[in-house]
């Protein structure tokens, strides 16, 4: 009967490890991710450093579990909406800064762009509720 309550004791001390990773994290009610830099129609030439504002929240590395802590997402001219349950996609339009950086040179090409910061948890999904950014409209010449 000893065995039997170890395995089940040890199976829910797993489970429990697994869930703190689980997507879905909490956030504040009341916390604020914006930009720092640029502001919303800005003409920027060439390259530029984006500098990112959050409040009510901690920085931190992607895979820290931290409570109330993430890492920044970048997004670039991406028009639908991330999926809750899935984790915030990597390629040249969605930019990750998992070593914590709260600014980044970005290089885009002469154009206009929308730009959008999502806040990930550990494991690169949104918070629950999401923490994002309005969206702001740059110009590069």
């Amino acid at each position: 009967m000893g065995l039997i309550r170890i395995i089940m004791l040890s199976t829910t001390l797993t489970l429990l490890t697994f869930a703190a990773y689980a997507q879905g994290t909490p956030a504040p009610k009341d916390a604020y991710l914006y930009f720092v830099w640029p502001q919303d129609g800005a003409v920027i030439k060439g390259s530029f450093w984006a500098r990112f504002g959050l409040r009510n929240m901690g920085v931190t590395h992607a895979g820290d579990t931290f409570a109330n802590a993430g890492h920044h997402h970048l997004l670039i001219n991406v028009t639908e909406p991330l999926n809750p349950k899935e984790p915030i996609p990597q390629d040249k339009s969605h930019l990750h800064f998992g070593a914590g950086q709260t600014e980044a040179r970005i290089e885009l090409p002469p154009g206009r762009y929308t730009l959008q910061l999502v806040l990930g948890d550990a494991k690169h999904y949104p918070f629950d509720p999401p923490v994002v950014s309005r969206k702001i409209n740059v110009t590069i010449r």
